[in-house]
């Protein structure tokens, strides 16, 4: 027997099959994770075995297998099919589509399983004798923490962790020991899983689901092998509860599911919802965990004690056997694009996994990207709507308040004069309110008033952030962080401004407007340690505090029953970028934002929530029409634009990118690109009688030109989308494989960043 397999170095070198020759007493899978002499020297390396053959197909002596690595093969066959189409779809090495699927901490032995000391009674012990010659003659105990240890130990009749027996006797160790020298009892270590779960959850009852929701859930149970659903509900219309009884018949029938959710901060209330539901059978990945969680999470899901798995982007590749569900919740979020080679995408990767694995994919949101919807109305897509919240809850009432209008009154504070009235109404009746405003800092932009300096970030091409609480500027790109000068380093004088707000001012003025408030922020700043995400979100829904100001991570998924307000600080951070989904990206920002309000009832009654948006651009139509909740017509609008201009979904963009530390080489790499790009797809094209289907190639500093010390120079390619569009792709990944250049960061697909 003979394996073919991949060794654990990411160097297209060495991005081949290698047959190494199988000892009779190993037991050797595709899946499994070996170790093999390597090179001359004959290194062990680790690698993946691909396949098996009974053929070696070469006549030289082959090196052997040493050993496996695990018991159990560390990959399952549709993980092993899915790495090959990624190393093809996001144009990487099959060595690094394999490393997606394990934890990293695996790789290198550099986790262990976790091993708790057990005391147990040593095997053959006469115990009636035992016990006597732990008493006196009058029969009194010789040492009572002894006798009662030893009489537990009998009880239990079993091995009992160190930790629990503490539990059951105070500082029963010195007897413990006692008992093991004079042999009656013994120690052993027992492997245990260590458990990521901070909190206890009861289990709950699945609520009656309306006609809606059944309809949902009975077509997505009679889903065939690889359909794809796309859930269209509004916020707070019950799409959690579709997911939680879709995943229920999976449980049932013997399959296994995984649930995506956008943002870690979601995680912890998610996952608190479906382990009420599903109890022990769900584990958790996302990357705040620890190295050793994260590896005993990873093996409950692979041994098959754990068929449910909820967690970020990184989740669709968990070790789910027989996976004939995957949820992508939120699924219009940009955080399920990987920004780090390979730089894939979540629903791409699940569309594929589904297909693999036989199972079936929900995609679900109020705000569905545009091509998600567009696939739905072409029939790619199966569509399902839920159009109103549950409980009769209505959608909460949004108002538009037009902040030049306040300026030109005589406001020129961050709050309108109608936000700073209804948080004072809200508070004083002891209801709560979100306020988002998806920028962190104090101020955005410091300058000498003087002369016109701007503090930039000296690794990259944008303006320093200032941070009042410890009085620094800082770079959100590259980390890189300074005291603020007393004066300005260009001209010596003392007049700096900083203009423009984030989290932090809003907090420190909402303080100051109501005294006495309560106010929890979260965004970067405040959820570094590892349960910051779970703590705030906790205290917020037991009341802790009045007002939860945050930034993107607070928009969506969030149910707080006790919130009644929202307020948009400014809802026009992200709706004029040089990227043509800004309009779609706010529409879904302000949508998602919107919904956090009035989810519950209040005293019985329904109560509708209130939202204020405020905004420079009141007429913008994704402020205008998510303040009506109207999805269909903003997406037929933009569609509509879309198609006028040949933007994705009906064309493509090719992006090449080159971060270099010389800025002249990364241009003149970048030039040469685009040239040989230009005769690739001019012979490709003009083949097939499709050269018009090549809308434009061009190069050019990226938009941040410099980030974290290196030049960013990019080729964007833009293609008619046709059926010849993947001959043209084909040809620019062959050359784009073929490049030697440093700095080359490979060719993506409709990059989510184009900055």
């Amino acid at each position: 027997m003979f394996a073919r397999l991949i060794v654990d170095i990411a160097n297209s070198n060495v991005d081949k099959l290698f047959t190494y020759a199988v000892p009779e007493e190993l037991d050797v899978r595709p899946g499994h994770r070996v170790l093999v002499p390597f090179g001359r020297g004959n290194k062990p390396i680790e690698g993946f075995v691909i396949e098996l053959a009974d053929d070696a197909l070469t006549d030289r002596t082959l090196k052997s297998v040493i050993k496996t690595l695990e018991p159990y093969t560390a990959l399952n066959e549709d993980q092993l099919g899915l790495a090959k189409w990624i190393c093809r779809a996001y144009d990487c090495t099959l060595c690094e589509a394999l490393r997606l699927m394990l934890p990293a901490q695996l790789r290198g032995s550099r986790v262990k399983e976790k091993t708790v000391r057990t005391i147990l009674l040593s095997p053959g012990l006469e115990v009636s004798t035992a016990r006597a010659s732990l008493l006196k003659k009058d029969g009194t105990p010789r040492s009572p923490k002894q006798l009662e240890v030893f009489d537990l130990l009998v009880k239990l009749n079993a091995p009992v962790s160190m930790e629990d027996l503490n539990a059951y006797i105070p500082s029963a160790s010195a007897a413990v020991a006692a008992l093991i020298k004079k042999g009656y009892a013994c120690e052993e270590g027992h492997v245990t899983f260590r458990n990521p779960f901070t909190n206890v959850v009861s289990p709950d009852a699945s609520p009656e689901l309306t006609e809606k929701q059944t309809a949902a859930v009975e077509c997505i149970k009679a889903g065939k092998p690889g359909e794809v659903f796309l859930l269209h509900g509004v916020t707070g219309s019950g799409k959690t509860e579709v997911y939680l009884n879709a995943i229920s018949d999976v449980l049932e029938k013997g399959g296994g599911a995984i649930v995506l959710v956008p943002e870690i901060s979601l995680t912890p209330q998610t996952t608190d919802r479906f382990r009420r539901r599903f109890g022990d059978t769900v584990a958790v990945l996302h990357s705040r965990l620890g190295a050793g969680e994260r590896y005993d999470e990873w093996r409950r899901i692979r041994l098959g004690k754990a068929r449910v798995v909820v967690g970020a982007r990184s989740a669709v590749f968990a070790p789910v056997e027989d996976l004939k569900l995957i949820v992508i919740d939120e699924e219009h979020e940009p955080s399920y694009r990987s920004e780090h080679a390979p730089c894939y995408s979540a629903d791409e990767v699940a569309i594929r996994r589904a297909a693999l694995s036989g199972g079936r994919l929900v995609l679900g949101s109020a705000t569905p990207q545009l091509r998600s919807y567009f696939r739905a109305k072409q029939g790619a897509y199966t569509l399902l709507e839920l159009t109103e919240r549950i409980n009769g809850i209505p959608m909460p009432e949004v108002e538009i308040v037009d902040m030049r209008s306040e300026f030109l009154s005589g406001n020129n504070g961050i709050f309108s004069r109608d936000l700073t009235d209804k948080l004072k109404k809200c508070v004083s009746k002891g209801e709560q309110a979100i306020l988002f405003l998806n920028r962190r800092g104090y101020s955005y932009h410091g300058e000498c008033r003087a002369c016109g300096f701007v503090f930039t970030c000296p690794n990259c091409d944008v303006a320093l952030t200032y941070h009042k609480f410890d009085n620094s500027l800082r770079c959100h790109y590259c980390g890189f962080s300074t005291r603020v000068p007393s004066v300005c380093p260009s001209c010596g004088s003392t007049f700096i401004k900083y203009t423009g707000f984030g989290t932090q001012q809003v907090e420190e003025q909402l303080k100051s407007l109501i005294p006495g408030i309560r106010v929890l922020r979260m965004d970067t700043d405040t959820t570094g340690a590892k349960s910051s995400y779970r703590d705030i979100l906790d205290s917020f829904s037991n009341g802790g505090a009045d007002v939860l100001i945050g930034t993107q991570m607070i928009a969506k998924g969030l149910d707080i029953p006790g919130v009644t307000l929202v307020g948009v600080v400014f809802a026009d951070t992200s709706l004029f970028h040089s990227d043509y989904r800004s309009g779609e990206r706010t529409f879904q920002l302000l949508t998602q934002v919107a919904g956090r309000a009035g989810r519950a009832l209040s005293d019985g009654k329904v109560n509708r929530g209130k939202v204020v948006i405020q905004t420079n651009a009141p007429d913008h139509r994704a402020v205008r029409l998510s303040a009506q909740h109207d999805y269909k017509t903003f997406f037929d609008l933009e569609i509509r634009d879309r198609l006028r201009t040949l933007f994705p979904p009906f064309s493509v963009f090719v992006r090449a990118l080159f971060e270099m530390r010389d800025e002249k080489e990364a241009a003149e790499v970048c030039t040469d690109f685009e040239r040989k790009t230009c005769e690739i797809l001019k012979n490709v094209m003009s083949g097939h009688n499709a050269e018009k289907d090549i809308l434009f190639v061009t190069s050019g500093p990226a938009p941040i030109r410099k980030r974290a010390n290196l030049y960013r120079y990019a080729v964007i390619v833009k293609l008619l989308r046709s059926e010849n569009t993947s001959f043209a792709i084909n040809a620019l990944r062959a050359f784009a494989d073929s490049l030697r250049v440093e700095g080359f960061r490979g060719i993506e697909i409709n990059p989510d960043d184009l900055l």
